[in-house]
């Protein structure tokens, strides 16, 4: 079915993205999953042909394209390579850019702008603790005050862009009596005394991009690098989810597209018992169930895109894309590694490397258990 959502513009930027990609991403991919981290010089690139900065005002060096159309198409161009490349750009130019432009003051924008639109700065957000997941108020690092300045001890897990980021958002309890409206989000930088990372983790999947544990010991933070106003982190969190949630839908079914296309074409060419295999009455209604299911999940994605454009997008709605993207990328992926037969199960095909990079994206954003719990309280339930 034609998409209405792109018009010339961004069916243009997604091209200048897939020559990006060609160019400068594929070549070294197996390079980058070897290392478990994306080069500089890939986000310096970016940087340079402005898929960095499309939130950021020109002023300090971004293009403040003003619509979000751009990003759900640099986030879908990238999810034709993995699920774990637009993942970790997707931190960086979706979810820690509005923060940074947002709740900063004039001298904080000045200061880490220019370098996050160039890939000199690259960032990363630290909410996840070791017992404290998707529920963001039980998180226990903390700070403390100290003059003008901020004391953190704690520590983070999970953290996409983690090893190798210059500028980390993170979440502390700044009046822990308060619970969930005693949080507080504070910069922490590179080089800061008592900032400590740990091993890049290893993971299941996704080994393109390096994920990481954070350590704080006493690391002093300046008053200047408090994002946002003192004990309304939460609120702030909350305010931006969404947009997360939204890049981790559009980058669900993009991954989950892109690899039921490959599919389509292998067992169109794979022969058993004289046929291919796609042609047996089995394989052929699951496929044609698998490809309803992704232009009907398309739609709904579509719709959300353009409300989030709009301003509408609710944060309900947004749970539900990044619910169902989740579950119907896992059930396309999962019926793709059956479709290839014992193929699907070597690590040689891109198949099983996507059936693996999938799974983490139920649990992520928010686990699709609280994504239901949020619908559900939108319901009145």
């Amino acid at each position: 079915m034609r998409r209405t959502l792109y018009g010339p513009d961004h069916r243009a930027f997604g091209e200048s993205v897939q020559e990006f990609v060609d160019r400068y991403v594929t070549p070294r991919h197996e390079k980058i999953i070897e290392q478990r981290f994306i080069d500089r010089e890939i986000w310096k690139q970016a940087g340079e042909l402005g898929f960095l900065g499309l939130e950021i005002p020109e002023e300090y060096g971004g293009s403040a394209a003003g619509d979000y159309r751009f990003n759900a198409k640099l986030t879908e161009v990238l999810s034709g390579v993995s699920a774990a490349i637009p993942s970790a750009f997707g931190i960086h130019v979706d979810i820690v850019a509005p923060y940074l432009v947002h709740l900063t003051t004039e001298e904080q924008r000045q200061r880490w702008l220019p370098g996050f639109c160039t890939g000199d700065t690259v960032t990363a957000i630290a909410m996840t603790e070791p017992a404290a997941g998707s529920d963001l108020a039980g998180i226990k690092t903390t700070a403390r005050q100290e003059g003008s300045d901020w004391i953190l001890n704690g520590s983070k897990t999970f953290i996409t862009n983690g090893f190798n980021a210059d500028l980390v958002v993170v979440a502390v309890k700044t009046s822990p009596e308060k619970k969930a409206k005693g949080i507080t989000l504070f910069a922490v930088e590179k080089g800061m005394e008592g900032f400590e990372r740990g091993r890049k983790l290893d993971k299941v999947g996704q080994p393109e991009s390096d994920t990481a544990e954070l350590f704080f010991s006493d690391v002093r933070v300046p008053a200047e690098n408090v994002i946002g106003e003192v004990d309304r982190g939460f609120i702030h969190m909350m305010t931006f989810l969404p947009q997360e949630r939204m890049n981790c839908a559009v980058s669900n079914i993009a991954h989950a597209r892109a690899l039921f296309d490959e599919t389509l074409t292998y067992v169109t060419e794979r022969k058993a018992f004289g046929q291919a295999v796609g042609s047996f009455q089995y394989n052929k209604f699951t496929i044609a169930e698998l490809s309803t299911q992704l232009d009907v999940t398309q739609a709904f994605v579509d719709a959300c895109v353009a409300a989030h454009c709009d301003g509408e997008l609710s944060p309900a709605d947004a749970a539900k894309a990044k619910w169902w993207t989740a579950e119907i990328q896992n059930k396309v992926l999962d019926v793709c590694v059956q479709l290839h037969g014992g193929y699907g199960f070597m690590n040689e095909y891109r198949i099983a490397q996507a059936w693996k990079d999938a799974r983490v994206t139920k649990i992520w954003a928010g686990s699709n258990e609280i994504m239901k719990e949020i619908i559900g309280r939108d319901l009145g339930l």
